[in-house]
């Protein structure tokens, strides 16, 4: 089953976001007359579904007004970047010292609502604006395609139709919702939108009106943004009764086949099997489950990751790129 997960899963490459939140450019052709034909009578068939589903005939007309075929986004999809990046590469690029300066700067702007946040979801303040910056550079980067449009013609060209076809249903049910115009609902070329670049059925999973204007705004409430991207990270299993990890030094001899994070122990045991980190403490809670992670393989940097913070970041972006970078740029921006 296609998921956010799948659209993922080609990292590490060279930008984290979830479907590279480019903006439109001019396509390179245009449509006939019978491609036309064949996404009005596609519309026709979504919009008599719709209905059937209860969204009022006003939303549709509104969410469809002006909506083609946008093939700059059928081109993007065909055309995937697939530059497979080192860990020392991806980690240099996105760990990168503009990206902890702004990290910093916007921790201390919105500290109030983020400790408001993490009092209620349990998600360090520090996780939250890391994934931010990863996601849309902290708001800058959020993607201009009308999100309608991309995922209507992503579910009418058919590679993945069933899927983008259940995201654009999930679209009408958040403008019928009232949380934001159709107009306004804006993202990558995939649909994935506001400043954590939440796919439409994510956004209807985890979205929370944090500010409580009545509407879950992804786009321009950081209360909502930041509660929200905690909502995710809490919903899918974030302990924060547990940090998400440390890098570590492996005894000399440390049997290889240990390593990843499938293989599970409690803290106490890697230790007793000579994992600590640099302080030489034992990190707590002892008798939590992590794993010894080794991105850049054997002669590489060593991670030891509490279990289920890990992953929760995963389920976020399916990378151990993407959770570890996530973890070190909140380090950095936490110091």
């Amino acid at each position: 089953m296609l998921n956010r997960r799948s659209l993922l899963a080609v990292a590490p490459v060279l930008f984290a976001g979830p479907a590279f939140a480019q903006a439109p450019q001019k396509p390179s052709r245009v449509t006939t007359p019978q491609e036309a034909a064949s996404f009005a009578r596609y519309i026709a068939g979504v919009k008599d579904e719709a209905r059937k589903k209860g969204i009022s005939p006003a939303v549709l007309d509104r969410a469809f007004a002006n909506v083609h075929i946008n093939w700059r986004v059928i081109e993007l999809d065909r055309h995937q970047p697939e530059v497979k990046l080192t860990w020392e590469q991806y980690r240099t690029r996105i760990v990168s010292e503009s990206r902890i300066q702004r990290g910093r700067e916007q921790l201390g702007i919105h500290r109030e609502i983020l400790g408001r946040v993490q009092a209620r979801y349990g998600v360090p303040p520090e996780i939250i604006v890391g994934l931010w910056g990863l996601e849309s550079d902290y708001g800058r980067q959020m993607g201009g395609f009308n999100v309608i449009e991309a995922v209507a013609t992503l579910a009418w060209e058919g590679r993945r139709g069933a899927y983008f076809r259940g995201q654009l249903m999930d679209c009408l049910k958040i403008v019928q919702a009232g949380d934001i115009p159709a107009d306004k609902m804006v993202g990558s070329w995939a649909g994935a939108m506001g400043q954590t670049q939440f796919m439409p059925d994510s956004f209807l999973r985890y979205a929370v009106d944090f500010d409580g204007n009545g509407k879950r705004d992804m786009w321009n409430s950081f209360p909502d943004v930041f509660a929200s991207t905690a909502n995710n990270l809490a919903v899918e299993g974030w302990k924060g009764t547990q940090p998400w990890g440390m890098a570590v030094r492996l005894p000399g001899g440390f049997d290889l086949s240990q390593a990843g994070r499938t293989i599970r122990k409690p803290v106490v045991e890697w230790a007793r099997l000579g994992v600590y980190p640099f302080d030489g403490r034992v990190p707590q809670p002892g008798d939590a489950a992590a794993s010894v992670v080794l991105p850049g393989g054997a002669e590489g940097e060593a991670f030891l990751v509490f279990a289920t913070n890990f992953r929760a970041l995963r389920a976020y972006n399916p990378s151990d790129y993407y959770a570890l970078c996530i973890c070190l740029l909140a380090d950095r921006i936490g110091a």
